[in-house]
């Protein structure tokens, strides 16, 4: 059977082949075609090359991905994938095959790679494995144990808690799951959309695979065969949100140079050769930087020895210009789960890395993740999801994942219902799992891996915003309970739900954390003329973040001129000088967001170092008043994707309605900037009684080459908070040949 390549009215690719292997070689081939420059760019951030051909602004996340080892881990996953699950392996690298077909017509038609003179390169069958790591490695947050030792070193252990609220951990998603007691048609509903980076080509893929073995449609990476996350297979359906575990840990090393390379301090006082070599970074318009990479028994290390934090640069992790995290994470506290390893001996663990001891000895950082520890990256998880029929079978196909940690929802046709957690937690102290382990004291060692939990329905729904749930143990930091909440509410309205009535629930802007500000707003009195009608006016406001909102956006002028009220305040003054860190790290030590988003915790703590919030309060109302916006939250509030190529954008930057803590999550970062880079990066209702009555929507389009006409053509619905209809009749999709992807043909051969 010739490989078959058909599109839809977006232009989404829908591919039918004879078995699994081709159809991989066919998803490779579309996605190279569609998507090249996003593959290569992505394949070069997995390699720490991306400097190559984008210059010194890619530096920093360059030497990140080299001093972390990610190539070098994805390498050893793809080789242990090899030999434990060689069939697997195969439909990786076929994935690969199709890419390299594809990558040179896909280069052609994309201007990118003529504006930086990139040359298209030849995938290696570990590079989707290398892709997903990228993807994936900053998901778990461990940049926020930085933060915490700052915090502590500061301002006390007792500052924790107020501060973990939400930041730049991770990212999250908003998901759930009505059982058929739920729905007009008496089959399961499940819906939801992820929160990350929008980006620009988009970081999901609409894609249909079909084979005679499976006919699955959903929410592809580009550069990873399959689909992982998000699909509708036919009888079964599932997806999944970011747990929030907490599965990476930072070590405090002790380590000396000797004359015949560099040890570390172990546990047991002896000093262990490190792993040592030196690596070359080509950088575009500049001289070539030389690096020490290091590794320690523990893992690479990525911070504090002499050197790592020289390089500078922009990154998808801090946006040019922005300061801003790729992905904001959420928290406030969490006990730790049981079976803890020896106590922790927190008193030793505190100051910063790097500094250097009078016989000679420095600290450094070193970082800890389970598929350098493993060889495993769960992507023997991928081919029996594309072959689930029932949920049993997702759920064995989920016992295979590794990272990132996801809670899963899945239903079937025959009612079946899942509700778990999918990942590689390891077992050991409360420091690791919390601040930073010293390394050579006893009692920080893994101890094995935590069983996965699940959980249940509550009246016949499921819902996960990132809040705690079933995977309360496994974490430190969650999201606030806002958008779960909300979304249960407004499930609870009417008792049966239709697919067609769940994108109301997507697009909702109710904004719950405004409750702490406008109630020190109401406590306010002799205030100026203008400021009290200002007050007036917000505490009368409906709470909701609509574009068209004018009182929506005089609350967002009020809460940023608070959080610069708070930020300014001398008692924070040290925590506005963090220590060095590697660039890609320090968003999550930047002062001004992490208030920003904890402000809700802020403003509520019976006492805040003698803060007087009453006052930060007033002058910020009396700020904003006499200077209010002159316009909507729409005009500020505007989408601002991310490109790996700096320079003029295609996009008007349209307004935006929702914010941080709204159902509708587009995040801003108040006090710094109106603007918005995350939010939904797809929204998906899959119906299990009728797959057609299905429906989804990416916020660009399904083509990644600029001025295409599917790169933007879904960006209207995704606005409106519309979603197009999933078609899987093929009588009703053209068939094309990508060698001219524009006009039907009768046939695409292989």
């Amino acid at each position: 059977m010739a490989i078959e390549t058909y599109r839809d009215a977006w232009g989404i690719p829908h591919l039918r082949a004879a078995d699994a292997l081709e159809l991989a070689r066919a998803q490779g081939r579309v996605t190279a075609h569609d998507r090249a420059w996003q593959l290569e760019t992505e394949r070069h951030r997995a390699q720490g090359t991306t400097a190559s051909f984008l210059g010194a602004t890619a530096l920093a996340w360059d030497v990140f991905a080299r001093r972390a080892r990610l190539a070098d881990t994805a390498r050893r996953c793809f080789e242990a994938l090899d030999r434990r699950d060689p069939e697997t392996a195969r439909w990786v690298r076929a994935y690969t095959a199709g890419v390299n077909e594809g990558l040179p017509a896909g280069a052609a038609r994309t201007p990118e790679f003529a504006r930086t003179g990139l040359v298209p390169g030849s995938w290696e069958p570990w590079h989707p494995l290398g892709v997903w790591l990228t993807t994936h490695i900053l998901f778990a947050g461990f940049p926020a144990k930085l933060w915490r030792e700052e915090l502590i070193r500061h301002l006390g252990e007792e500052a924790v808690p107020l501060f973990a609220t939400d930041g730049p951990g991770t990212s999250g998603s908003n998901g759930w799951l009505l059982a058929g007691s739920r729905t007009t048609t008496g089959r399961p509903l499940l819906a939801g959309d992820p929160h990350r980076f929008i980006e620009a080509p988009g970081v999901y893929q609409q894609i249909r695979l079909s084979c005679p073995e499976f006919d699955v449609i959903g929410l592809a990476v580009p550069g990873v065969p399959g689909i992982a996350h998000f699909a509708h297979a036919g009888t079964v359906a599932w997806s999944i949100t970011n747990a929030m575990a907490d599965y990476q840990d930072l070590y405090r090393e002790r380590l000396r140079r000797t004359e015949t390379g560099v040890e570390s301090l172990a546990p047991d006082g002896t000093w262990t050769p490190a792993d040592r070599h030196t690596e070359t970074i080509e950088v575009s318009g500049d001289p070539p930087v030389e690096i020490e990479v290091l590794e320690t028994p523990r893992g690479p290390v990525i911070s504090g020895w002499p050197g790592t934090e020289a390089e500078t640069g922009t990154s998808k992790e801090t946006g040019p210009g922005t300061g801003k995290p790729k992905e904001w994470a959420a928290a406030d506290g969490a006990r730790p789960p049981q079976g803890q390893p020896a106590p922790d001996d927190e008193s030793r663990t505190r100051g910063a890395a790097g500094k250097a001891s009078a016989d000679g000895e420095a600290e450094a950082l070193a970082l800890r993740y389970p598929p350098r520890v493993t060889g495993d990256l769960g992507f023997s998880a991928l081919l029996p999801l594309l072959r689930a029929r029932h949920v049993t079978d997702v759920d064995r196909a989920f016992d295979a994942w590794a990272e990132p940690v996801n809670v899963v929802h899945a239903a079937d046709t025959d009612g079946g219902l899942l509700h778990r957690v999918a990942g590689r937690v390891p077992v050991r102290s409360r420091t690791n799992r919390t601040r930073l382990a010293p390394a050579w004291l006893p009692g920080h060692d893994w101890q094995g891996w935590h069983e996965m939990p699940y959980g249940d329905l509550t009246d016949g729904v499921a819902v996960m915003a990132n809040q705690r749930g079933p995977a309360a143990a496994l974490g430190v930091e969650f999201a606030p309970p806002h958008r779960a909440d909300r979304i249960r509410a407004l499930l609870d309205e009417r008792r049966t739900w239709s697919a067609a009535g769940l994108p109301a629930i997507h697009t909702d802007t109710h904004l719950a954390s405004a409750a702490p500000l406008l109630d020190h707003l109401a406590a306010l009195h002799d205030l100026t003329p203008e400021a009290g009608a200002l007050r007036d006016r917000l505490l009368a406001w409906d709470r909701r973040m609509d574009a068209d909102s004018t009182d929506a956006a005089a609350y967002a002028a009020v809460r940023s001129a608070v959080v610069r009220q708070l930020a300014a305040h001398p008692v924070f003054a040290a925590l506005a000088d963090p220590p060095a860190h590697p660039e890609v790290l320090l968003p999550w030590l930047a002062l001004t967001p992490r208030i920003a988003f904890a402000l809700e915790h802020l403003l509520r703590a019976a006492e805040l170092y003698g803060v007087d919030r009453p006052a930060a309060v007033r002058a910020a109302v009396q700020e904003v008043a006499a200077d209010p916006p002159a316009g909507t939250w729409g005009d500020t509030h505007r989408l601002a994707p991310w490109q790996a190529l700096p320079g003029p954008s295609p996009y008007d930057g349209p307004a935006l309605s929702g914010d941080h803590d709204c159902v509708l999550c587009t995040s801003a970062v108040p006090g710094l900037t109106d603007r918005s880079a995350r939010g939904p990066a797809a929204r998906y209702v899959w119906d299990l009684a009728r797959r057609d009555d299905s429906l989804w929507v990416v916020p660009l389009g399904a083509d990644g080459v600029p001025g295409a006409s599917h790169h933007l053509d879904q960006l209207p619905l995704w606005l409106k908070g519309e979603l197009a209809p999933v078609v899987t009749d093929w009588a009703r999709l053209d068939r094309v040949d990508l060698t001219d992807p524009t006009n039907p043909t009768e046939s695409t051969d292989a």
